[in-house]
């Protein structure tokens, strides 16, 4: 890589650090009180899938440890969110979907953050937006692949 190139790379990464921590902080003080920004993420998840999904599933799709994820798993168990249940087959493995109380608090919190990263979208430009994101959805599934 040319040293023109390493100085765009460190601009581009330094640039989405800063990005996805504002992002981060501001989606997170949105959210309704007691829900935390992994919390939000996991019944997200949940619910656009609409399946269920084994814990060690989803500490990989969150790029996660299946400590940290079934942390959070079981927080939003302990809240009614999530049912967890044993796999009938292999008693070792567990599932996980989301509940309706869970999709009601995903609901509350979408109806939260949607106005303000809506304003963003707004203030850049939808056309902007959708000009970036195939760009971003490249640079992230080449980082999936290589990491």
């Amino acid at each position: 890589m040319s040293e023109r190139n390493d100085d765009l790379a460190v601009a581009l990464f330094g640039e989405l650090f800063m990005a996805d921590q504002l992002a981060r902080n501001r989606v997170s003080k949105a959210l309704p009180k007691g829900m935390e920004l992994s919390h939000f993420s996991v019944l997200n998840h949940l619910a656009r899938i609409g399946d269920e999904r084994t814990p060690a599933q989803l500490a990989r799709a969150f790029h996660v440890t299946r400590g940290a994820m079934t942390n959070t798993l079981n927080r939003l168990e302990w809240a009614g969110h999530v049912h967890i249940r044993p796999d009938w087959d292999d008693a070792r493995q567990k599932f996980v979907a989301i509940s309706p109380a869970g999709r009601a608090a995903r609901d509350a919190a979408v109806q939260s953050v949607a106005p303000l990263i809506g304003e963003v979208v707004d203030a850049l430009g939808a056309d902007r937006v959708r000009a970036v994101l195939p760009v971003l959805r490249e640079l992230r599934a080449r980082l999936e692949r290589e990491g």
